[in-house]
């Protein structure tokens, strides 16, 4: 009897969320993966055997989730929440609250702290370690120049991109003030910032189908390596239809870049070499969420309508597991010419 092969989307996980699926993230230590939605739950999937392993039920959507570890993470909510989840005993605290949604959250292993960012312009970082309760949890809080739309780190570098296309950079050992204030290149609302895994930039993406490639360091010869692309996009009838891009996840080992946009489509990218390694086939609606496993073997994508174009009628919100064939996210060696003989 032949095996069936995998359907080109990637398997589709039993038990998905009833609304948007607002972020989804692998866990760094095995292949479980946390679900943040707009029906107020946050899911934990195992992924590779297809099993919804727990769900917690929020009081109002929500907008981000992470891991801590294996067994607990914690999520951000429209209710203006922080929370920590603990899995196995399928139970839940307040860790405290912002004047507005929470929009955004980040756990580092480099500082011990988690980070969240919200629609109050404002970031705050917590010590998860504390009892329940602002009083005993909250580090700091730091006023952004407008509400928080995405966040990401990596070591102790902090990136913070806001409305009004600010970013500001924070070394999260001195959160007083930013190492550096910036705005964005791209014309138009930033959708999602990530940070380079070799921690020497960010990419930052956009309402409009472009994608920005940015790099810390001041100096001049880094910052005549930045550049901005074209991406999402299609023509019909002779106009420009562009799409925003939602997603960006980077893969682990090779650094090469997954992006999703609200066209439907998963591009992979070779930053170093500016060029597309792949495209997978269409799927049912937008792509709102993309991450990789620890590993790379995996790409967990969300198939869910963001509501770019308003309520109208669309294709259920799913995720789906796929896995990746290396020829899809390693980059290919340049090739030179022969010198002359």
């Amino acid at each position: 009897m032949t095996a069936i092969p995998p359907p080109p989307a990637g398997r589709e996980l039993s038990n998905p969320p009833s609304d948007g699926i607002s972020n989804l993230r692998f866990s760094n230590h095995s292949d479980h993966l946390l679900v943040s939605s707009w029906d107020k739950t946050v899911r934990l999937y195992d992924a590779s055997a297809n099993v919804l392993r727990g769900e917690f039920v929020h009081g109002g959507p929500v907008l981000d989730c992470c891991f801590h570890d294996d067994s607990s993470g914690f999520s951000v909510s429209v209710d203006n929440t922080v929370r920590r989840l603990v899995f196995n005993h399928n139970k839940e605290d307040i860790l405290g609250k912002h004047d507005a949604p929470v929009r955004c959250v980040e756990y580092s292993y480099a500082a011990g702290q988690l980070i969240t960012g919200s629609w109050d312009k404002t970031l705050k970082c917590w010590d998860p370690r504390g009892a329940s309760g602002q009083e005993h949890t909250l580090v700091g809080t730091y006023p952004q120049p407008e509400r928080v739309y995405s966040l990401s780190l990596v070591g102790n570098r902090l990136v913070v991109a806001t409305a009004g296309r600010h970013v500001n950079v924070y070394d999260l050992r001195n959160m007083s003030q930013p190492e550096q204030r910036r705005e964005s290149s791209l014309k138009y609302q930033t959708r999602c910032v990530r940070c380079y895994p070799n921690g020497t930039g960010y990419a930052l993406s956009s309402v409009e189908g472009r994608v920005a490639m940015e790099f810390f360091d001041p100096s001049e010869a880094s910052q005549a390596k930045k550049y901005a692309f074209k991406c999402h996009r299609k023509s019909e009838a002779g106009r420009d239809i562009v799409y925003p891009v939602n997603a960006i996840a980077f893969h682990p080992i090779y650094g090469t870049f997954a992006t999703g946009g609200c066209d439907g489509y998963v591009n992979v990218w070779d930053g170093n070499n500016k060029k597309r390694l792949y495209q997978y086939s269409k799927y049912p609606t937008s792509i709102a969420a993309l991450s990789f496993s620890r590993d790379g073997r995996l790409l967990a994508v969300a198939s869910s309508y963001t509501f770019e174009e308003g309520d109208k009628p669309h294709e259920p919100d799913a995720i789906y597991v796929r896995s990746v064939n290396e020829i899809e996210v390693k980059p290919k060696p340049k090739v030179y010419p022969n010198p002359p003989t």
